[in-house]
């Protein structure tokens, strides 16, 4: 093995190299398990009548990985159909015409939809593709697919998930529309599902996040058979409370405490801000129901005297403020506030810092659709999900 000075380690014994053999003698393997499976034996195996099909040899196939082209030996085989007539095997891990792993694919589809052309994506996705040929009409079938299932799964039945919990968001991306960049908000809605699983339920874009925009977006989740749930965590937006009160009336719904502590931190002088906030945590986090109502109780009193504007403020909440005092301490962090929803805007804001905006309104949706769908946006279940069945006898109950 020899050592350039300008590029390292190179040549047949470079550790790229080795790990490019690494993952295909990988892929080779798990592909001949797959036609041992298929077949009924191994490799000149004598089994008898069980055997369903046999090997031909095999065919250089090339596959695009997170290391680079790597050419394996793919396996051929005829193998005995339903019909009793014998076809060519086709493998379910790596299809037919597949070049390229999913992981791949996303890559190129998010640096696509970010705004980048198909000339420069080559460029910046090349130890990627490592002479993997990369068109237009390739990068278009992409995106055509991923259209395809974004609108499946923008009309999914959502019955089987049996949501108990709503946290809904506008979020606002950059997007250039026509020759301006500007801000247009994304509703997102997330679900909590009767087994404390987590789901976006929901994706969309609006031109303002208004009543009418969410009175929409909820209409459409109940065509779509969304039970209704027992609570929805919210910001402080009014036109989305008024919404969900339209659509459920007996809908609990509780304003994130994080959004109320900014904007009463806003209210107040800058010499009473650390000591306004610790009063504020103090009330949120203490440990049972009758401690938060008697320390709302004090914070009241004391804030009024103090600083009048945080007490209107503090006052225009209300009791969805402490709306999850109503439900099992076990659930109070999750419930409090809409965090969940936060870190997913921060994993896609992460994804976009760069650019100064995105190319069209549809690449936001597709964008974050694709972050999701590739599980790269991974949600937790709810803590304290354990005591989401007792929530479901009481609404039951009721």
């Amino acid at each position: 093995m020899e050592r350039n000075s300008r590029s390292g380690w190179h040549g047949k014994g470079s550790l790229e190299e080795l790990m490019r053999a690494r993952i295909r003698g990988t892929i080779e393997l798990i592909v001949e398990q797959e036609l041992e499976e298929a077949i009924g034996a191994a490799s000149s195996e004598r089994v008898g009548e069980q055997r369903a099909g046999y090997r031909h040899g095999h065919r250089a196939r090339t596959l695009s990985t997170s290391l680079g082209a790597t050419t394996i030996a793919m396996p051929r085989a005829r193998i005995e159909g339903a019909d009793r007539q014998r076809h060519e095997w086709r493998s379910q891990i790596i299809p037919r015409y597949q070049r390229r792993t999913e992981r791949v694919d996303e890559a190129i589809l998010g640096v696509y939809l970010s705004g980048t052309n198909t000339r420069r994506l080559r460029g910046a996705l090349a130890p990627l593709l490592r002479g993997t040929p990369l068109s237009k009409d390739a990068v278009s079938r992409l995106v055509g697919r991923l259209r395809e299932d974004f609108a499946a799964w923008a009309q999914r039945d959502l019955s089987e998930l049996k949501v108990r919990y709503l946290f809904l968001d506008g979020w606002y991306p950059r997007v250039r529309i026509g020759k301006k960049r500007v801000r247009v908000p994304v509703l997102v809605t997330l679900g909590v599902c009767a087994d404390g699983g987590r789901v976006i339920v929901d994706l969309r874009l609006a031109g303002v996040e208004s009543e009418h925009a969410w009175r929409d977006a909820l209409q459409l989740l109940v065509v779509r058979h969304l039970d209704a749930p027992v609570l929805a965590v919210i910001d402080g937006n009014p036109g989305l409370a008024a919404a969900l009160t339209a659509q459920w009336p007996k809908l609990a719904i509780q304003r994130c405490t994080n959004h109320k502590l900014w904007n009463l931190l806003a209210k107040a002088p800058a010499h009473l801000r650390e000591e306004l906030a610790e009063d504020y945590r103090r009330m949120m986090y203490a440990e049972s129901r009758e401690a938060v109502a008697q320390a709302r109780r004090g914070f009241a009193r004391k804030w009024k005297l103090r600083c009048q504007a945080v007490y209107a403020s503090f006052e225009e909440a209300g009791d969805e403020l402490f709306t999850f005092t109503s439900f099992p301490a076990a659930q109070w962090k999750a419930l409090r506030t809409t965090n969940a929803l936060e870190r997913i805007n921060e994993e896609f804001r992460r994804r976009t810092k760069t650019q100064a905006s995105l190319p069209n309104e549809e690449a936001v949706l597709l964008l974050l659709f694709g972050l999701l769908r590739s599980g790269q946006v991974k949600l937790r279940r709810l803590v304290g999900w354990q005591e989401l069945e007792s929530v479901t006898k009481s609404q039951e109950a009721a």
